[in-house]
């Protein structure tokens, strides 16, 4: 792969962060990290051109790379401080982790599909960033029982609700942002923000609806 990042790729780039300032993304450390991750590097070639609008594209495997805003708007949500442990649900093409790491975080991340995985890792390693990312095959819903707790959790994908066996693996103070389907409208999930406030107790925040892949169990092995 050519992990060439040009004058033009970064002039995109930057218009790109004036569009998600513009949509009201406020988080200068997201914006930044966001400056420092060329997108570009996650797309397939036929694709390379377009990294820079506001758009999902195909990844394989019939998923996505999030479009930009989606990755901003749950990034910030999520409140990353250096240093967090968090634990990311579906890693695709691996831009969000990058986005994650380059914020400070250490990653976790999980992935269903055997091709994305491979794929994710081998990008991660070319781009040093296997440092401060950990890559897992396996079915999300399950969590990492073994490495928790996590002082947050991000998932990718849409949820039908939220796993409980994801909830008992934050620490207490700890954030979880997952899309819910909207039951009002069955094409959309609301986002929402889950705060562990207790071992046992619990508050949440419903914000904005977006469309996301169905968060499904199992997973996928490579095909060559």
């Amino acid at each position: 792969m050519n992990l060439t990042d040009t004058y033009r790729h970064k002039g995109l780039r930057r218009r790109l962060l004036e569009s998600l300032r513009g949509k009201g993304i406020t988080n200068d450390r997201v914006l930044s990290a966001m400056d420092v991750i060329p997108r570009h590097f996650f797309l397939e070639k036929a694709f390379e051109e377009w990294a820079y609008q506001d758009k999902a594209f195909p990844i394989g495997c019939e998923q996505t790379i999030s479009q930009p805003y989606t990755v901003a708007y749950q990034t910030e949500l999520l409140n990353v401080q250096k240093k967090d442990k968090i634990l990311e649900i579906g890693t695709g093409s691996g831009y969000q982790a990058a986005i994650l790491a380059c914020m400070g975080a250490r990653v976790y991340s999980v992935e269903r599909q055997e091709t994305l995985y491979l794929a994710a890792r081998k990008l991660l390693y070319e781009l040093g960033l296997d440092k401060w990312i950990t890559l897992f095959y396996q079915d999300g819903h399950e969590g990492l029982p073994k490495d928790a707790p996590f002082d947050k959790i991000l998932v990718t994908a849409a949820a039908t609700e939220i796993p409980e066996v994801l909830k008992n693996q934050l620490v207490i103070g700890g954030s979880m942002v997952i899309p819910v389907n909207n039951p009002l409208q069955p094409k959309s999930q609301k986002m929402v923000k889950l705060t562990r406030q207790s071992e046992t107790a619990f508050s949440q925040m419903i914000f904005d609806d977006f469309r996301f892949v169905p968060f499904l169990k199992g997973i996928i092995k490579h095909r060559d």
